[in-house]
C-alpha cells in the first residue's frame, strides 16, 4: 500500500479513528491538541490498539515522544514541533515522518529533515484554525511537486471531494481532509466517496 494513501483524513478523537478504520480507510492522522505527555501516550496507545490488525495506518500528529514509546510507525510534525523534535530518536525508532509546510522557507526546513512526505497547505481558505498563511491555491501544488520530485506531496486545507480530481491532476499524491469528513452531514457516505475515488485512480 502507498504511504500516505491518496485519501488521508485528519481527526481528533478515538471515536473517529475507530469509525474510519471500520470504513476501510488506509491512512488516518490523529491530531489531538493540548495533551500532556501521559495523555498523549494514552491516546496514541489506544488508537494503535484500534488500528492494529487492520488496513489502517495511524499517523501520530505532534507527539513524537508518545509515538516512539507506543511503537507507532508514522509521525507528522508541524514546523514548531519539528524545531523541538529529536529527529535522531525519531529515525532510530523507525518512524516514517511527514512535515507540514506553508512557504518556501518551511519547505527548505522540511527537506533538510529528509521527510517521507511533505504536506502543503492551506490550499483553500479554511475555517478550522486561524492560519497566518494565505491560501496556496492549486497552481502551487504543481510548482512544489516539481521541486520535491519523488517525495510524496500531500495537499491540505479546505479541500472537498469535488476538488479532488483537479488537485490530483495538479500533482498532489495525496489529499488530507478534515472538515469535509468530520463536519459532513453523512460522514460515512463521504468517506466512501473518497475511497471510491482512490480505487478508481
Amino acid at each position: 500500500m502507498p504511504y500516505p494513501d491518496r485519501f488521508y483524513p485528519v481527526v481528533d478523537s478515538l471515536a473517529w479513528v475507530e469509525r474510519l478504520t471500520r470504513l476501510g480507510v488506509g491512512t488516518i492522522q490523529l491530531r489531538a491538541k493540548e495533551l500532556d505527555d501521559s495523555q498523549a501516550l494514552q491516546i496514541v496507545s489506544d488508537a494503535l490498539a484500534i488500528t492494529r490488525g487492520t488496513q489502517a495506518k495511524l499517523v501520530v500528529n505532534d507527539y513524537w515522544r508518545a509515538a516512539v514509546v507506543a511503537g507507532a510507525e508514522y509521525l507528522h510534525l508541524g514546523q514548531e514541533d519539528l524545531a523541538e523534535a529529536d529527529l535522531k530518536a525519531i529515525r532510530e525508532a523507525g518512524l516514517k515522518l511527514g512535515i507540514s509546510t506553508h512557504d518556501d522557507d518551511e519547505l527548505a526546513t522540511a527537506l533538510e529533515a529528509q521527510p517521507d512526505y511533505v504536506a502543503l497547505g492551506p490550499i483553500f481558505f479554511t475555517t478550522l484554525k486561524s492560519m497566518r498563511f494565505e491560501p496556496q491555491g492549486i497552481p502551487k501544488i504543481t510548482e512544489w511537486k516539481q521541486r520535491i520530485g519523488d517525495i510524496p506531496l500531500v495537499a491540505i486545507g479546505g479541500i472537498k471531494f469535488e476538488h479532488a480530481a483537479e488537485i490530483f491532476a495538479a500533482g498532489a499524491d495525496s489529499i488530507a481532509v478534515v472538515s469535509d469528513v468530520t463536519q459532513n452531514a453523512d460522514p460515512d457516505a463521504r468517506v466512501r466517496q473518497w475511497l471510491g475515488l482512490k480505487e478508481a485512480a
